[in-house]
């Protein structure tokens, strides 16, 4: 009886370890808008990957590289924080382009569990989305999707990096985006 006992203590204590030592798990934000105007409208507005002009959380943004795969745009925020991305994939017969951040700047720095962390201007790591149109006639659906982890890979997170404040974060940014491209293509 005591080795049942003693057995049963041993898995239920391995259970409860694995169980609190988890870290993050990937996120993931799709957003999707139907634009009343023609894909071919809607993708000359998006389309070049170094122009983020219809992103109103976007002041300007520089490019090495054009829409190939490998080029990099450094997004620079409106409230000045600056995003560092790379084309993964770009397909103009498709309508679609893939990129992944591969550096982001601090927003601020915060002491937590007695070190100084940084926090990233987007509470994220290991960011990747993809943009793509569907055409509808004479309208098109736009959808806009990422995958993403929280910014503190560690255990328990801070609030300013969990993972409510990354998809609260990349969802608004999607949003956003989606809202002002409608509004600039059904002029």
């Amino acid at each position: 009886m005591k080795k049942i006992t003693l057995f049963i203590s041993v898995l239920l204590f391995l259970f409860t370890a694995i169980a609190s030592a988890h870290g993050p798990v990937r996120q993931k934000s799709e957003e999707e808008i139907t634009i009343n105007a023609p894909a071919e409208k809607v993708w000359a507005i998006i389309k070049d990957f170094g122009d983020m002009s219809w992103h109103p959380g976007i002041k300007s943004v520089t490019v090495k590289g054009d829409n190939k795969k490998g080029a990099i745009r450094v997004l620079t925020l409106k409230n000045g924080g600056t995003i560092t991305e790379e084309l993964k994939k770009y397909d103009d017969k498709k309508m679609s382009y893939a990129y992944k951040i591969t550096e982001m700047s601090t927003a601020k720095t915060i002491t937590h569990a007695g070190a100084e962390e940084k926090v990233p201007v987007l509470p994220v790591d290991n960011y990747a989305a993809g943009i793509e149109l569907e055409p509808k006639g004479n309208s098109t659906v736009v959808s806009w999707k990422a995958a993403y982890y929280r910014a503190y890979m560690n255990n328990n997170p801070p609030a300013e990096m969990n993972e409510e404040a990354a998809n609260t974060a990349v969802t608004a940014i999607l949003k956003a985006g989606l809202t002002n491209l409608k509004a600039l293509a059904e002029k």
